[in-house]
């Protein structure tokens, strides 16, 4: 099979390398569609990749021992190997598992983890079925594209009655000015790219603000009477937490979703903000209310989804990630394939 690989500084290249085989609970998903999330930022610093990649959907081609899923089912991947066993794992939130699985050590395979490849290995419980009416790429969403944003509206309970402020317009924060739009709240943005400051108003967003031209708190607060219920910073942005939570109202919530290092806010306790620090949603309790969402989405998702291209494309791809000049960029291992993934390879 075909896998992407970043080989060095601004460096990604297509190999060929071993297809995995199934073992115990472990599955092998042909990879149909690999959304693109972060890892452009590794070529960007050189930061070598072997394993490139954590989100995809497919079809299960290997069901090994499995007495979930059989072959031909279509699912959505679920990022990270968690042990299964302890209680964060049989929760739900086996994101924060501290003792990952290695699945490659188990099986004595050399490759098999990345999702920029043809084809994948994983544990059956951290796949989930695509419903029949949901097409791949809308499927793809319930990876990176809504997961984080989708945990973080979840535990802040973010509804129609609520302003919702989304600091970065990246393709985690357009996912969450897309679903901000589909549970009826009111959203408003911060994004400085002309390109995503657009898009997210397309996407329909409100406001976009600049926060380098613009007091933010103080137009929130002017056009809110009180500041936002609620806010998601996935900007990343060494102010960008603190900015949010001063744009927030009394009481309200902040979900801190971006993965930066240290996180700057403002005295808390004067406001008494609920903050939540999220990394993903949880696919074991929350997978039929996320379908929801997504078959909800559907045309938004369409107007996120700005680039597909093939596997073999992915430098042109991360070129365009460099520029910022995109949505969600989807990758399709085996080209274009039709939604059962027929098509032979």
């Amino acid at each position: 099979m075909i896998a992407a690989e970043i080989t060095g500084k601004g460096v990604v290249e297509v190999v060929e390398r071993p297809v995995p085989k199934a073992s115990g609970d472990l599955v092998v998903v042909k990879v149909l569609v690999a959304p693109m999330c972060t890892e452009f930022k590794k070529r960007q610093n050189g930061i070598e990749d072997r394993s490139l990649g954590h989100e995809a959907v497919g079809v299960i081609v290997d069901a090994g021992e499995s007495r979930r899923f059989a072959v031909g089912d279509r699912v959505a991947v679920m990022p990270h190997h968690g042990c299964g066993e302890c209680y964060l794992c049989t929760s739900g939130d086996y994101m924060h598992c501290p003792d990952q699985r290695d699945v490659l050590a188990e099986t004595g395979q050399e490759y098999g983890t990345a999702t920029y490849s043809q084809y994948l290995l994983k544990p059956d419980w951290l796949v989930i079925r695509i419903p029949d009416d949901i097409s791949l790429e809308h499927g793809a969403m319930a990876c990176c594209g809504f997961g984080p944003t989708f945990g973080a509206l979840e535990r802040m309970g973010v509804d129609a009655l609520d302003v919702l402020l989304v600091s970065g317009c990246g393709p985690v924060g357009l996912g969450a000015v897309v679903q901000g739009v589909t549970r009826g709240a009111r959203v408003f943005a911060i994004e400085t790219h002309p390109y995503r400051a657009e898009l997210a108003r397309r996407l329909g967003a409100e406001r976009v603000f600049n926060p380098l031209e613009e007091d933010v708190p103080a137009l929130v607060r002017e056009l809110t009477g009180r500041g936002a219920d609620a806010g998601i910073e996935t900007s990343g942005a060494p102010n960008g937490a603190k900015s949010l939570a001063l744009s927030i109202r009394s009481r309200g919530r902040l979900s801190v979703v971006a993965w930066a290092g240290d996180v700057t806010f403002p005295p808390l306790v004067p406001q008494g903000l609920d903050i939540f620090g999220v990394w993903h949603w949880n696919s074991l309790t929350l997978a039929e209310e996320m379908w929801r969402t997504v078959r909800k989405a559907g045309d938004l998702i369409d107007l996120m989804i700005t680039h597909v291209l093939p596997l073999e494309q992915v430098a042109d791809a991360m070129d365009i990630q460099d520029r910022g000049v995109c949505g969600k960029i989807l990758l399709l291992p085996h080209g274009a394939v039709d939604q059962a993934g027929l098509q032979s390879d």
